[in-house]
């Protein structure tokens, strides 16, 4: 078995199928030196390893090819592979089909992992005496070494990015999708067929399943056609007629069922700044009464959630202004959802690498809520043409460019005033000079707090 990409998955993967005595090898682009720390690890597991390139020598003799979530599916190896007719899959197919529990399934262009967070949480709290619920997929720790550890009673909750989905031919018996908007098409080029990645968790479910949908965002609610077993929405407003799901009326979120109704808890409950948080929330809910969770328990797990790493993250104080990390927004849409989380001066830090993504909209909204951006990274050129022809070279904020993440810190200290925010919500992926997003605001939060 072959497996591409030495990340998290990959890594995690090629341990689990060496374990079942597969004949394993992990082929990474990347350099030997990056692997330094795990090649000692590599040996004890018997994997072989090849780094640099995508050799098409590796497909001989093979059975499956199994890709990480960032490896393209049009590299040649893959190409190759799909002519000679072996067969592809991923760490969350091999997972589906060993788990033995129902798993809750959660995938969205934005929210997915405050979304995954909140029913992790609401899971724990419902969880029996003799029940454990286990948190993955594409977020945290991925599941498959765990797999023997998890018992049919158990609960089990992934988050699922298109990526991943766009491999699989099983559905998570329980299946959300907090919204579809643009992202990723550098990746998969339209948005056809990122919807059609994403739709995977819906594509394989049975009449007994349910789906969960955002009933107000046209991407995800046009795929209610698709849903085969109980459907189940969510938004901010009521559900008309008999649809079960949740909304909110007053302070509180509530759900309703048929001729049911109930109180949910408090808005004041959810601890996270925004309303794409409280959508979240309700999304949450909706999933939560899907897999037959009480009220009571998602009464607690929301209360539980009171901030994730690198989402609206409030890094410190300094110099009157307060600092968030917002490394996850790596789409101009999510930084939109964080922008709007914010009444106070915004000093707004973009860039990163396009995902060849649209920017003449964002360049409309941020047009009165921004008072000064920084642009670094690769993508800084491309934004600034796409603010600079919206705002015809009459710019209503202040603009500059610098060429580091750790520059634009720098910069932003220079230019705050007392009672303005510092945003990093950059619009752009990682990859131009980190490893992930988090590695980035790892950088961004140390950078902050070096400040004096």
């Amino acid at each position: 078995m072959l497996v591409l990409g030495g990340a998290r998955q990959g890594i995690a993967l090629a341990r689990f199928l060496s374990e079942q005595k597969a004949l394993v090898t992990l082929n990474d682009n990347r350099p030997i030196e990056a692997f330094a720390d795990l090649l000692n690890d590599f040996a004890e597991y018997h994997i072989q390893t090849h780094f640099g390139d995508h050799p098409l020598a590796l497909l001989e003799g093979l059975d499956l090819l199994c890709i990480s979530g960032g490896v393209p599916l049009d590299l040649p190896i893959v190409q190759e592979a799909v002519k000679r007719g072996i067969p592809l899959s991923n760490d969350s197919q091999v997972l589906f089909e060993g788990l033995k529990a129902k798993a809750i399934g959660i995938t969205g262009s934005a929210g997915k992992t405050t979304t995954t967070t909140m029913v992790g949480e609401i899971a724990k709290k419902a969880c029996g005496k003799d029940q454990k619920a286990w948190i993955g997929g594409n977020i945290g720790t991925p599941l498959i070494p765990f797999l023997k550890e998890i018992r049919s009673e158990d609960i089990v909750v992934l988050e699922l990015s298109s990526f991943q989905l766009e491999l699989m031919t099983i559905s998570p018996a329980i299946a959300a999708i907090t919204n579809i908007t643009p992202n990723h098409l550098d990746r998969h080029g339209t948005m056809q067929a990122y919807t059609a990645a994403k739709a995977h968790i819906l594509t394989y479910q049975k009449p007994t399943d349910a789906a969960i949908l955002n009933r107000e965002d046209p991407g995800a609610w046009n795929l209610c056609n698709m849903v085969q077993g109980k459907l189940i929405s969510f938004g901010l407003n009521e559900t008309n007629g008999y649809l079960p799901g949740t909304f909110l009326r007053g302070n509180s979120l509530w759900i309703k069922d048929g001729d049911f109704e109930q109180e949910i808890c408090s808005t004041d409950s959810i601890h996270l700044r925004g309303e794409h948080n409280l959508i979240n929330a309700l999304a949450a809910c909706a999933t939560a009464w899907a897999a037959g969770f009480s009220v009571q328990a998602m009464q607690a797990g929301i209360a539980e959630v009171r901030g994730i790493p690198h989402r609206l993250e409030f890094v410190r104080r300094w110099h009157g202004a307060d600092w968030y990390n917002d490394s996850i927004a790596t789409a101009p849409e999510r930084t939109l959802a964080a922008i709007r989380s914010f009444h106070e001066p915004l000093v707004l830090l973009l860039g990163g690498r396009d995902k060849h993504l649209p920017w003449m909209d964002f360049a409309a909204e941020i047009h009165s809520r921004v008072d000064h951006i920084i642009l670094f990274g690769e993508a800084a050129d491309l934004i600034y043409n796409a603010l600079d022809a919206y705002e015809q070279h009459q710019f209503p904020y202040t603009l500059e460019k610098v060429p580091t993440l750790f520059e634009a810190v720098q910069a932003a200290a220079q230019t705050i005033e007392d009672g303005d925010v510092v945003l990093l919500s950059p619009g752009g992926t990682s990859y131009d000079a980190f490893k992930d997003f988090e590695e980035r605001g790892e950088l961004f939060r140390k950078a902050v707090e070096a400040l004096e």
